[in-house]
């Protein structure tokens, strides 16, 4: 784990006399990260003065790979969470995209389904991984050495679940941070229930769902159907 450093440089150069010959001064920042070791050799840069301080937010020290971990059932994957995870990606080295085992939930698609529809969609994007964990989110994210998770947040009536469970988790690993991410404005409606919901009834969920993920649903259903 290396120590952050903020590395402030001051560039001197000289005006040309139409200007009035005076010293031009530029202040600019090379690295927010840095290895000291580069501090001596751009000390001794022409023409450059360097000031290095050391980088502290909070006290707190972050591993050199930034991962966050995006939770959920998945069942299924929709546009609305795609959209989420490519924004998470902006903020983030990487990614995992976790599935919970959950025994109070009956789902429609298998462990096994969903982790298969997750890696044919969101596993294709750079820097995502999918993943599947059992108990206590913070143990895995802590597991994962992961410093976020990522909730997505779709309307107001969503924060107060996620708002409450945000704050368990902090209660229960104080390192591990909540972070929303809310979608576009086309996806603050959908969810998986909806989905499933617009499926049974023989809607087209083509426009909410990836290509792959509405086959499956089509399939699902059709077998689910015919052995009733």
């Amino acid at each position: 784990m290396e120590r952050a450093f903020s590395i402030f440089v001051i560039s001197l150069s000289r005006r040309s006399p139409g200007e009035g010959g005076r010293i031009r001064v530029s202040f600019f920042v090379i690295s927010a990260f840095a290895c000291p070791a580069v501090v001596p050799r751009l000390r001794d840069e022409g023409g450059c003065f360097v000031i290095c301080f050391p980088f502290c937010a909070s006290c707190v020290t972050f591993p050199f790979m930034r991962r966050a971990i995006y939770p959920g059932s998945f069942d299924p994957i929709t546009n609305g969470h795609l959209d989420v995870i490519e924004r998470a990606r902006k903020l983030f080295d990487e990614v995992v995209v976790a599935v919970a085992h959950n025994d109070e939930k009956q789902p429609l698609f298998s462990l096994k389904d969903r982790l298969d529809l997750l890696r044919e969609t969101a596993g294709k994007i750079d820097n995502v991984r999918i993943a599947e964990f059992e108990g206590l989110l913070v143990e895995f994210a802590r597991k994962e050495e992961a410093g976020a998770v990522i909730r997505g947040l779709r309307a107001v009536s969503d924060f107060e679940f996620e708002f409450q469970m945000a704050l368990m988790n902090r209660k229960l690993d104080a390192s591990v941070e909540t972070i929303f991410l809310m979608p576009k404005e086309e996806y603050t409606y959908l969810s998986s229930r909806i989905v499933k919901e617009i499926a049974r009834l023989g809607g087209d969920v083509s426009a909410f769902v990836p290509v792959l993920v509405a086959r499956a649903l089509a399939i699902k259903l059709k077998k689910n159907i015919s052995t009733k």
